[in-house]
């Protein structure tokens, strides 16, 4: 199954502010990622249908193995990214503005080759 760019970073924002905060609800996702209420309700209704979070009776979100899975990769793509491009001297606002487009298009060969090469060079 394809999944949409915005998705990823409906889940990413989840597990970020579960990592933060211990409990998610769709208020959080709206104030992480400045989206309407209506918007946020929709994508949670969509994730839900997909199967990639769960929401219980009071409104906490979680997500399912498929959403942590994809979550983890997204937030691991957009870490290693940023720090990387931090440590060739990119401004850290525009990294971490440039990971977020980069994680979602590169592929597995790719960033796993990327991983490769700046272990070579040890950039941490």
């Amino acid at each position: 199954m394809e999944i949409h760019k915005s998705s990823e970073d409906y889940l990413e924002a989840i597990l970020i502010l579960k990592k933060k905060n211990g409990k998610v609800r769709s208020i959080d996702i709206v104030n992480q990622l400045g989206y309407s209420k209506p918007s946020v309700s929709v994508a949670m209704k969509k994730l839900r249908e997909n199967n990639q979070i769960k929401m219980d009776a009071d409104g906490y979100i979680e997500l399912t193995e498929d959403g942590m899975q994809i979550a983890e990769t997204i937030l691991e793509r957009h870490n290693y990214i940023s720090d990387l491009l931090i440590s060739l001297g990119v401004d850290r606002k525009t990294a971490l503005e440039d990971a977020c487009k980069i994680e979602h298009d590169i592929s597995k060969e790719s960033f796993s080759a990327l991983k490769k090469l700046a272990d070579k060079i040890d950039f941490n």
